[in-house]
Order: structure tokens, then C-alpha cells, then sequence
């Protein structure tokens, strides 16, 4: 849990995703829905095999920055 510092993630599921958020957000690569993946803190993109990973609260949707979920 988090020690109620501003700022601070909780330890154990980090940032959250606002669900409106993640209503809009989809797959650059084939603009797809994305599901949240809580625990890994990633967007994963089922019909690209990617995921997408969240820093800081920040989804990073490029190409580039996605670990391919066959490394799984």
C-alpha cells in the first residue's frame, strides 16, 4: 500500500488508469481496444501481440517502446 506520500504509487498496482482513459486510448499499430493490465502496469494489445508499458501513471503508445507479449 502506499505510505500516503503525494506522489507516491501504491506498491503493490502502482499507478491507476483512468477508465475514460482507457476508453479512448487504442493500439497505434492496428487501432484496436486495449486492456489494462494492472499488475505489469502495461496496455496490452491483443490483435498486435504488444504491450504497451505505463510509467509514472503516463501510457507510452509507440511502436517502439512495446514488449512483444511473445517474450511472455
Amino acid at each position: 500500500m502506499s505510505d500516503g506520500t503525494p506522489g507516491e504509487p501504491d506498491t503493490k498496482r502502482g499507478h491507476r488508469i483512468d477508465p475514460k482513459l482507457l476508453e479512448i486510448l487504442e493500439c497505434p499499430v492496428t487501432h484496436t481496444t486495449l486492456r489494462y493490465d494492472a499488475e505489469a502496469q502495461e496496455l496490452i494489445s491483443d490483435a498486435a501481440r504488444l504491450a504497451y508499458p505505463i510509467r509514472d501513471g503516463i501510457p507510452i503508445m509507440l511502436p517502439d517502446e512495446a514488449r512483444p507479449l511473445d517474450e511472455e
